[in-house]
């Protein structure tokens, strides 16, 4: 059924699109604590293995170590946070695995996502995703880390969601996040420039609706990603990167 006519709204990669558990309504303290983390490991601001403090993470939110707890089993559900007897919760440091399997997962999906996108794209998508391109092109060319990588991340979202398939979206949106905890670090500038005229160059197919181009530009646009990946022990201050 094609489904690419329907109107796009766009759901960024730091929003909260997980089923939300009964204690934890949208816009409860244990949601807000969880929405702030998620969104510091998906602009990569959080580091793997990094301490997350029950007390210092109560303070910051004004909220009780219960309420902490709980925002830290959800995280663990999602497999962003791992908690350890007796040593407390850390931001899960991935293995060289299942980075591996990450993003071999992503392939599979965004190759799919192109094949179809590519067939059923309209003018008015074509528009939207350049729109989306100069948001990218103004975060790099300002340096604005957190934005840029937003924005880089987005991209892909963007075009899963012009599917019309929000459980795609939810599936993507996780292994992107996923994708940023696996990159233990911030993006360089010059990989971010990569990417920009990567997604500048996928979108060009998708105008030409070029299905082979698209799908072999998008895998190449994968394949470097991971390779550009590196570490960044950085030491960080919560109370600098959560905002309540």
């Amino acid at each position: 059924m094609n489904r690419a006519r329907q109107p796009l709204k766009i759901v960024p990669l730091t929003s909260d699109i997980h089923d939300t558990p009964a204690s934890a309504p949208s816009g409860s303290a244990t949601q807000r604590i969880v929405d702030s983390i998620t969104t510091a490991i998906a602009e990569r601001r959080l580091m793997p293995g990094t301490k997350l403090s029950e007390q210092k993470i109560g303070d910051i939110f004004k909220v009780s170590r219960t309420v902490v707890r709980q925002a830290f089993n959800q995280l663990s559900r999602d497999r962003l946070v791992v908690l350890e007897p007796a040593r407390g919760a850390f931001v899960a440091t991935p293995t060289a695995e299942e980075a591996n399997d990450v993003f071999e997962v992503r392939a599979i999906l965004e190759t799919a996502v192109t094949k179809q996108l590519c067939a059923t794209i309209t003018d008015a998508q074509i528009t939207q995703l350049r729109e989306h391109l100069e948001l990218e092109r103004a975060a790099v060319n300002n340096a604005e880390v957190p934005g840029r990588t937003r924005l880089l991340g987005d991209f892909h979202l963007v075009l899963a969601q012009m599917l019309g398939n929000q459980v795609l979206v939810q599936m993507l949106s996780e292994l992107l996040t996923r994708s940023s905890l696996i990159a233990l670090m911030r993006q360089s500038s010059q990989s971010a420039e990569e990417s920009l005229d990567e997604h500048v160059a996928i979108v060009d197919a998708f105008e030409k609706r070029d299905v082979k181009a698209a799908v072999r530009l998008v895998s190449k646009h994968l394949a470097n990603v991971q390779h550009n990946l590196h570490l960044d022990p950085q030491r960080v201050d919560l109370a600098d990167i959560l905002h309540p």
